[in-house]
């Protein structure tokens, strides 16, 4: 499902989207808190594209391409999971961004857009989002999204900061 805000489409990940996502994966300063700075492949890039196109056949929801709707640019990406892709988990509302869109409401955008979704097509009325520990700016967007600090959990086998949305 296409979702739209003022300034992005958000499109569900399919394989014209591979260069787009594939300019932030191979950046090991925006991988720094997800993959500990290691850059995936292309053929790792292209294994996730199939990995979450399988996972929007299942669920009805995945990760999303970020498109900026003025440029047309892949500026990121979002999702809606199961944290930690754990089925009967929490579903986890995350984002990423290419370092040239950091600090433009971007994330806060998608993320609000997400919330909305998953509120009125998939019936939550609650939701987690993780972060390292050190990563501050996703904490931020955390905050402004109205989610509280909830604990440091393990989760994708690393320490993780944990904010909740209780909607």
């Amino acid at each position: 499902m296409q979702l739209e805000t003022t300034r992005l489409r958000l499109e569900p990940y399919q394989h014209a989207h591979f260069d787009g996502l594939r300019a932030m994966e191979s950046d090991p300063e925006i991988m720094r808190y997800i993959s500990n700075g290691v850059a995936k492949s292309p053929e790792e890039t292209q294994a996730n594209i199939e990995r979450v196109m399988l996972r929007w056949q299942q669920y009805g929801f995945s990760w999303w391409a970020m498109r900026e709707k003025q440029s047309g640019d892949i500026v990121g990406a979002a999702c809606l999971q199961h944290l930690a892709n754990q089925d009967g988990a929490p579903l986890e509302i995350g984002w990423r961004l290419n370092a040239n869109h950091h600090g433009k409401g971007f994330a806060t955008e998608a993320a609000q857009a997400i919330i909305k979704f998953a509120v009125e097509d998939v019936g939550v009325n609650y939701l987690v989002a993780v972060a390292d520990p050190e990563n501050a700016a996703s904490q931020k967007v955390m905050q402004r999204l109205g989610m509280t600090y909830k604990a440091i959990e393990q989760h994708y086998d690393v320490p993780c900061v944990v904010y909740e949305l209780h909607i």
